[in-house]
C-alpha cells in the first residue's frame, strides 16, 4: 500500500488518487451494451445462453417457485437462521421508523397543500452472487420494499453450480414473503428487469449493488427504468489517530478488500507511526484470510494518506466521498459536523463497518465511486414516490387567484390565466 503525505499533494494529485477510473472501462461498456441488446432481442433464450456461458449452468427454467424456495430454506443451519432473523428484525425496525406522515400545510387562507407516499408498484432487486453470495443484501433491499408496500418485488440472483440458490437466500425469501427468485445474474439480469422477458416482469426501478458489469448496465438502462444509485466496487476510508487500535483498523481495511480485486481500502492518519503499525497488521492478518488472493490485489489498489491533523483528514475524506467512513478515534464527536460526503459512517473504535453490512439496522446499499457527493444510501424512501395534493376553497381561490393570473399573463399563457379567471367569475356570480 503506497503512502502519501497530504501536504505534498496538489489539487490535481488529490483528484487523481480519488478517481476510481479503471483502464478497461470502455471495453466493459461495449460488452454490457452487447448483452443488453441480446436480452432485448432474444429474451429468455439470451438469459439461458448467458447462464451457460457465464455461470457454467444449464438451466431448465429461469426461476425457483415458492415450494422450491421453502425446500431449500429448510436446509439452513440453525445458527445461520437465528442470525438472519436477528439482522432482519434490526433492519425492519430501522426502516419502519422512516415511514412518516406529513402534515397538511395551509400556505394561505383556503389553500391547503400536502404530500402522501405511495410504494413504487414494481421494483427489481439484484442480489449479487459472484465471488460471494450475499443474503445480507437480500435483507437490505427486500425489507424496505415490503415496508414501502411495493406490489411486485422481482428478485434476481445468479444461479449456483446446482442451478438453484443457496439456503441463506432462500430463507431470506421465505422470511420476506418472496415467492419467486429468478436465477439470472450480471448485466443480463439488469437488462431483463429493465425491458422484461416472457418470464421476468419489467419493473419501474432497479436496486442493488454489483460488479462493474452490473453497475454499467444500470447506468445504460436509465432511459427505460429508474435505478437506486451507481453502486460499484466496495470501498472504505478509515480516519485513524493515535487513539486508534492498529489491529482493528487493519481488519476494517481488509473487510472491504476481500469483497473484490477492484475494491478500495483507504487509510488517512495523523500519525506515521500508526500508519506503519496498521500496515504491519494488514500483512499479518492478510496471510490467514481464505480470500487472500482477492484481498491482496485490492490492497495493492489502495493507499494511505498522512495528514497533519484531523481537520485535514476530514477535508480529504469529503473529497474522496467514501461509501463507508470509519472514524477510528476517541475524538469522533468533534468530527461529525465536518462530514459532508459519505454513504454511511461508523463512529469510534468499537464500531466496525461489518455491523452495518449485516445487522445494526442501517442499509448497506450505498453510493460508491464518489457518488456519495450527490446520492444517499438505500432507505424506505427509495421505494416510495411522494405525491403532492392541493385543495382550494372559495376563499382560497379568491386569495391566490390574482397572483396566478398575473404570473400566467407574464408568461403569455392565457389558458392558464383563464382557468383561474373563469372560476373567480363563477364564485362572484354565486356569492
Amino acid at each position: 500500500m503506497k503512502v502519501y503525505n497530504y501536504k505534498d499533494l496538489s489539487k490535481d494529485n488529490v483528484e487523481e488518487i480519488c478517481s476510481r477510473q479503471i483502464g478497461d472501462d470502455k471495453l466493459i461498456e461495449e460488452r454490457v451494451l452487447a448483452i443488453i441488446k441480446e436480452v432485448k432481442k432474444e429474451g429468455d433464450l439470451a438469459l439461458l445462453k448467458f447462464a451457460k456461458e457465464f455461470d457454467k449452468v444449464e438451466l431448465g427454467k429461469l426461476f425457483l417457485d415458492a415450494a422450491e424456495i421453502k425446500q431449500i430454506a429448510s436446509t439452513i443451519p440453525a445458527e445461520a437462521k437465528k442470525a438472519i432473523e436477528t439482522a432482519y428484525a434490526n433492519i425492519q425496525k430501522f426502516h419502519q421508523s422512516q415511514l412518516k406522515n406529513e402534515d397538511k400545510v395551509e400556505t394561505m387562507p383556503g389553500v391547503v397543500c400536502w404530500r402522501e407516499s405511495r410504494g413504487i408498484e414494481k421494483v427489481g432487486l439484484y442480489i449479487p452472487g459472484g465471488t460471494a453470495v450475499l443474503p445480507s443484501t437480500f435483507l437490505m433491499l427486500a425489507t424496505p420494499a415490503v415496508i414501502a408496500g411495493c406490489k411486485e418485488i422481482v428478485v434476481c440472483s445468479p444461479p449456483q453450480a446446482d442451478g438453484k440458490t443457496n439456503c441463506y437466500l432462500a430463507y431470506c425469501a421465505l422470511l420476506l414473503g418472496i415467492e419467486k427468485v429468478y436465477l439470472v445474474g450480471g448485466a443480463q439480469a439488469v437488462a431483463a428487469m429493465a425491458y422484461g422477458t416472457a418470464t421476468i416482469p419489467q419493473v419501474y426501478k432497479i436496486f442493488g449493488p454489483g460488479n462493474r458489469y452490473v453497475t454499467t448496465a444500470k447506468t445504460m438502462v436509465q432511459s427505460k427504468v429508474a435505478i437506486d444509485m451507481p453502486a460499484g466496487p466496495s470501498e472504505v476510508l478509515v480516519v485513524a489517530d493515535e487513539t486508534a487500535n492498529p489491529s482493528f483498523v487493519a481488519a476494517d481495511l481488509l473487510a472491504q478488500a476481500e469483497h473484490g480485486i477492484d475494491s478500495q481500502s483507504i487509510l488517512v492518519s495523523t500519525s506515521a507511526e500508526i500508519i506503519n503499525e496498521i500496515l504491519k497488521q494488514v500483512d499479518k492478518q492478510l496471510d490467514v484470510l481464505p480470500r487472500k488472493a482477492i484481498a491482496t490485489k485490492a490492497i495493492d489498489n489502495s493507499y494511505a494518506i498522512l495528514v497533519d491533523d484531523l481537520a485535514s483528514a476530514m477535508d480529504f475524506s469529503n473529497q474522496y466521498a467514501p461509501e463507508h467512513l470509519i472514524l477510528a478515534t476517541d475524538n469522533f464527536e468533534m468530527l461529525i459536523p465536518l462530514i459532508i460526503n459519505a454513504g454511511s459512517v461508523f463512529l469510534g473504535n468499537l464500531t466496525p463497518e461489518s455491523v452495518g453490512d449485516y445487522a445494526s439496522g442501517t442499509n448497506h446499499t450505498l453510493p460508491t465511486s464518489g457518488f456519495a457527493k450527490a446520492y444517499s444510501g438505500v432507505s424506505t424512501d427509495a421505494f416510495l414516490k411522494k405525491i403532492t395534493f392541493q385543495y382550494l376553497t372559495d376563499n382560497g381561490l379568491k386569495n391566490i387567484g390574482a397572483t396566478v393570473e398575473t404570473l400566467a399573463a407574464a408568461e403569455s399563457l392565457q389558458a392558464h390565466r383563464n382557468a383561474v379567471t373563469l372560476r373567480l367569475k363563477d364564485i362572484i356570480k354565486n356569492d
